[in-house]
């Protein structure tokens, strides 16, 4: 989104004027811009001639289309491709993108709950780079789209797919601090993209520069390991075991002589582990998918939960990258507001992360809709009112954005706790797919804010009004849980207490350190829920 954002940005351009061609350079069009040009509307529209001669008694008051323009900078696909005046044209490009991200995001969930965490991660990353080279020397704007829709479609995974194997790793007590920090580094990444474009700016070379080192991501095959969760979901317990023995040596933790004992097989003549699924007969198989979402859309808790996440993550999307795409419109350097506009994510990730524990989920991501919502609706106030309005604006933007960027990290958070092991990338995919509908949208902002100065605005806060009953019946229950109680449809008590055997992925929550004796007595030895 950052690279087409910057290389699809308008610039400074106006309408040429072929009877003053002697002045061709944008920057020198004070002689003669006051009497060919309108005062304003001159990026499309030029005087009515008269003569043939660049003086004022040759042109009239009326004005009439232009047909060719002079570009000051003809470092963007605008220029390149002759889009000036088509806003429709250049905005269809982030739509085309989205849409993209919109098919993306199931396909990379199916493939990741379906093939592993780790295959659909090093897919994500090594596919894009193929069709990010082609765009570079594609020739024309419709060439540019197709191609711009499947870097999107087979590359746009890889965040969600590498946020769930963090936090499948992490315990539950870190979940909160490592998705801020992958949210802080996507900010790192969004910056870093902006100096790249400020110091490569024509978007040939610049989408060169971008997308050639990700093929190194292919050495990821040698160094990232599979979500051991998602082993033991698909019963591959001898594997998660030994990528658990090796998260422990790396991090020097010490082992206790039973846990140690259970996940290299040996017998311990001192303790012997309740175990579920021993060694010795085969674990059973995992629900199938299939079968596994049809449990899902018979139960009306999980659907309910479908439903108001995925509304949330349309009106978060819609407002996040609205509020990005219109940074490189504001007063200033482009480049810095694009920087200043990332850059406050990373205080945004850390108010998430003083916040999520403290005040909850559900408290902490409504204050903010609340906050971020009060800035967007004072916006056009400001920008027709205030004397001082560009360094107003800025700022309104800014805290709409960090309060934004607050809700974008919660939300990946709480979604991932809603769902259980074995269905959690797909139902997150669904979700963030339905929110890519907001992102669609959020290209065609500045049409409508041109248009009717406010109206994006006074929409964002309608629509985090409507999250404040929403996020009250999503709190209520534990979705695991009742994930768990439609795995075992046809027993006939549901009412007795969770069997490991409902999530194999909590398995090692009840076995590590454990007697069987009641639930209160098992502890973690790996921080993991």
């Amino acid at each position: 989104m950052c690279s087409m954002l910057l290389a699809t940005n308008t610039g400074q351009l106006l309408c040429e004027v072929p009877e003053c061609e002697e002045y061709p350079v944008y920057s020198q069009t004070d002689p003669w811009g006051r009497f060919a040009l309108p005062a304003k509307g001159f990026e499309c529209y030029r005087k009515i001639p008269i003569g043939q001669t660049c003086a004022p008694e040759s042109f009239s008051n009326t004005t009439q289309r232009c047909y060719s323009w002079v570009y000051e900078e003809g470092l963007t696909i605008v220029a390149e491709f002759d889009l000036a005046c088509q806003e429709w044209k250049r905005t269809l490009v982030g739509t085309i993108h989205n849409f993209g991200v919109f098919l993306a995001i199931p396909l990379t969930a199916s493939v990741s709950d379906a093939y592993g965490r780790r295959f659909a991660l090093i897919g994500t990353c090594v596919a894009p780079p193929v069709f990010g080279m082609m765009r570079a020397f594609c020739s024309n704007y419709i060439l540019y789209l197709i191609l711009e829709f499947f870097e999107a479609l087979v590359g746009n995974g890889t965040y969600s797919t590498a946020f769930i194997i963090a936090l499948e790793i992490v315990g539950l007590k870190m979940r909160v601090l490592g998705g801020n920090i992958i949210q802080s580094t996507y900010a790192v990444g969004q910056i870093l993209t902006a100096v790249i474009a400020w110091v490569v700016p024509y978007w040939r070379t610049f989408t060169i520069v971008i997308f050639a080192p990700s093929f190194l991501f292919i050495f990821y095959i040698f160094f990232v390991e599979e979500s051991f969760r998602w082993l033991m979901v698909q019963g591959k317990d001898d594997e998660a075991a030994r990528i658990l023995l090796k998260m422990a040596k790396w991090n020097k933790a010490h082992l206790l002589p039973e846990t140690k004992a259970y996940l290299t097989g040996e017998q311990s003549r001192f303790y012997r582990p309740w175990n579920p699924f021993p060694r010795s007969s085969p674990a059973p198989p995992p629900p199938k998918a299939k079968h596994l979402m049809r449990q899902v859309l018979k139960s009306r808790t999980m659907m309910f939960r479908i439903s108001v996440v995925s509304f949330w993550w349309v009106s978060v999307t819609m407002i996040y990258y609205g509020l990005s795409i219109n940074s490189v419109s504001l007063m200033g350097n482009k480049y810095i507001n694009y920087m200043m506009t990332a850059f406050v994510e990373i205080p945004g990730s850390l108010l998430c992360y003083m916040t999520l524990d403290r005040f909850g989920r559900k408290s902490s991501i409504m204050t903010s809709f609340f906050i971020c919502g009060i800035s967007l609706l004072v916006l056009p106030v400001v920008k027709n009112h205030c004397v001082i309005s560009a360094t107003l604006v800025l700022a309104l933007n800014l805290v709409g954005k960090m309060m934004i960027s607050l809700i974008f990290s919660g939300i990946y958070i709480y979604t991932v706790e809603l769902f259980p092991t074995n269905a959690r990338h797909r139902l997150l995919g669904i979700c963030s797919m339905t929110g890519r509908i907001g992102s669609m949208c959020a290209p065609q902002t500045p049409l409508l804010v041109d248009g009717v100065h406010g109206v994006a605005a006074v929409h964002f806060v309608w629509l985090a009004g409507w999250h404040v009953g929403a996020a009250d019946a999503a709190d209520s229950g534990d979705a695991a849980h009742e994930a768990a109680r439609h795995h075992r449809a046809g027993r006939a008590d549901d009412r007795r207490r969770p069997h490991p055997q409902d999530d194999r992925s909590n398995y090692v929550t009840l076995s590590l350190r454990c007697r069987p004796r009641s639930y209160s007595h098992y502890s973690q030895v790996f921080s993991i829920s």
